[in-house]
């Protein structure tokens, strides 16, 4: 079964989350150096056929008009750190949830593997 992964981070303006967090690891954690944060979120989604996979893309991921939407692959500016966050197995993950939620009332089908 494959495996489709998809990248979404909001538009400058739009990127409330990610300006919060560069304010508050410059505050709190006194990191002067810091340029900025961004926050991207990564979905691994199996199940579902390369056309709902396209609808899903734009209307259930990502909303084009505040959202830069990447494909497989994420593209990182030379001379960044990166370090990502995930629940624990077990742990309650509200966002993929609601997504497998609008996937299986997308597709008309069970809940997407991923």
């Amino acid at each position: 079964m494959t495996v489709k992964r998809i990248f979404v981070e909001k538009k400058k303006g739009f990127d409330i989350e990610a300006q919060g967090l560069f304010q508050d690891l410059k505050e709190n954690l006194g990191l002067k150096g810091l340029t900025g944060v961004r926050v991207i979120n990564r979905y691994d989604v199996a199940g579902i056929s390369a056309a709902e996979y396209l609808q899903a893309r734009t209307t259930i991921f990502s909303l084009p008009p505040v959202d830069h939407v990447y494909d497989e692959e994420m593209p990182l500016a030379g001379g960044g750190q990166v370090f990502a966050m995930e629940y624990l197995p077990g742990q309650y993950d509200q966002r993929a949830d609601s997504t497998a939620q609008c996937l299986q009332i997308l597709t008309r089908q069970e809940r997407p593997d991923r």
